[in-house]
């Protein structure tokens, strides 16, 4: 029943399920029946949350390396990774665009400086350093 409770509150991934019931002491052979029989009716699904969790990262503005890595953290095959972010493969550049703007303003960098730490924060973000380069390259070059 808490496994049902975790679900009704949000998507898990079985890695995160298994360790949330782990740690409310469930057994590790309940915990592997558990999870087989939830898979089985449909009501845990890595690819969906997968599909959940990229739309939400998507939409608080992280990129996506660092999108992948909180998927790897949380258990999800590489495989299933690339599928979903492929989905929004023509928006990671406008949203990176929509980020600097939000953070910086629409004036562009006037140092050298300023063009770093604003390159700096969008790769914290988790933009590819070749998006990233994509976004100042369209910028008059400042010394």
């Amino acid at each position: 029943m808490t496994a049902l409770d975790l679900l009704a509150r949000r998507e898990h991934s079985e890695q995160e399920l298994a360790r949330k019931l782990s740690a409310r002491g469930v057994d590790n052979g309940v915990i592997g029946t558990t999870l087989a029989a939830l898979v089985t009716e449909g009501l845990l699904s890595n690819a969906r949350y997968t599909e959940s969790f990229v739309y939400s990262r998507f939409q608080r503005g992280q990129g996506p390396q660092k999108i992948r890595a909180e998927l790897r953290a949380r258990g999800i095959d590489d495989d299933m990774i690339d599928v979903c972010l492929a989905d929004y493969d023509s928006r990671w550049q406008e949203l990176l665009e929509q980020v600097r703007l939000k953070k910086f303003g629409p004036e562009r960098p006037d140092s050298l400086s300023e063009r770093n730490r604003q390159m700096r924060f969008l790769l914290q973000r988790g933009f590819t350093a070749e998006q990233v380069g994509k976004l100042f390259r369209g910028y008059d070059r400042v010394t």
